[in-house]
């Protein structure tokens, strides 16, 4: 079975050694590795060339002219897996590591599920929470309350997480690729939610990655709120406007239901700046990313992202 780990990386040399000897640690281990360089300017180049030399499997360097964000980066890397035969692509940024027994622990539930994540290690050895379900209505994720693997170790979800989504190659092919233009947050959870309008998503309880940057948080007791960017806060709200159109696409949309959630998600960004980063200097992100967002809703020529094979039917619930 092919299967590629993608991983996309920017600036983060020291980071990404360490996944990749993770990666190299794997047992079974992956066919190969795919890193996308979004035109890193550290010695990104050299830490992927010592890790072509030393690990068993091919470690491929696709380097980008230009930083195109999170979402450009997984788009350009997951067509590159598809060109290399790939039969599952298991997607991860450059900061995280792998947990040897990962890919056997994900082989049970390949077999039944096609959009599989598993269970993340904080960097302080603790479960990290990211369990989440879309509400089309709102157009917001909200976090599933309790201990959700108590009864079950398997969770429906209708949200994606390009931090250890692993998913077969011809779901991506029926779907399309991720949308470039969201370059950071966002594009994972509307890349989910399109794939859980055909068939499952799920959470399986099986820990799989470990967090290795750490960052600042709060407990709010249903989730853990981390910190941010002014370029988060920006693409946050400006990719509001194209999370409108692909519910728009699939008749989901709600003119006012959303327009509430776009009140809640801002009024979660100035809480995240107040409450965990002390500051309020990023608000005028927010203005600016709300107002991008407004001339996206309004653009004649916005078109959703194609899928790369012809249309197939969906499939049944399993």
């Amino acid at each position: 079975m092919n299967i590629q780990v993608v991983v996309t990386t920017f600036n983060r040399a020291e980071y990404l050694s360490n996944l990749l000897d993770s990666i190299g640690a794997l047992d079974p281990a992956p066919q190969g590795v795919i890193v996308v360089d979004n035109a890193s300017t550290d010695h990104t180049p050299a830490v992927i060339a010592a890790a072509a030399k030393t690990l068993d499997f091919p470690v491929i360097h696709h380097r980008l002219r230009n930083n195109v964000g999170g979402s450009g980066g997984f788009s350009a890397g997951m067509q590159r897996a598809l060109s290399e035969d790939a039969q599952w692509l298991w997607l991860m940024d450059d900061d995280v590591e792998t947990i040897p027994g990962a890919l056997a622990s994900f082989a049970p539930w390949m077999r039944t599920y096609r959009c599989i994540h598993g269970r993340r290690w904080d960097q302080n050895g603790q479960p990290f929470f990211w369990q989440h379900r879309f509400n089309a209505f709102f157009g917001v994720h909200f976090p599933v309350q309790g201990d959700v693997f108590a009864r079950t170790n398997v969770l429906r979800t209708n949200v994606g997480c390009f931090e250890g989504m692993l998913v077969r190659a011809d779901v991506v092919r029926e779907v399309g690729l991720p949308d470039p233009r969201f370059f950071v947050n966002g594009d994972d959870t509307t890349y989910g939610w399109l794939i859980a309008q055909r068939e499952p998503v799920v959470y399986v309880n099986e820990f799989v990655l470990r967090k290795a940057r750490p960052q600042k948080q709060i407990n709010l007791v249903v989730r853990h709120l981390n910190d941010s960017s002014n370029l988060g806060r920006y693409c946050g709200m400006k990719n509001r406007g194209h999370l409108a159109r692909y519910l728009q696409t699939r008749n989901s949309f709600n003119r006012f239901g959303f327009a509430l959630g776009t009140a809640l998600t801002a009024g979660k960004e100035l809480f995240r700046l107040a409450a965990v980063e002390g500051t309020l200097s990023g608000v005028g992100f927010l203005w600016s990313g709300w107002r991008e967002s407004r001339r996206i809703l309004k653009d004649p020529t916005w078109e959703p992202m194609p899928a790369l094979t012809a249309e197939a039917p969906a499939r049944d619930s399993l």
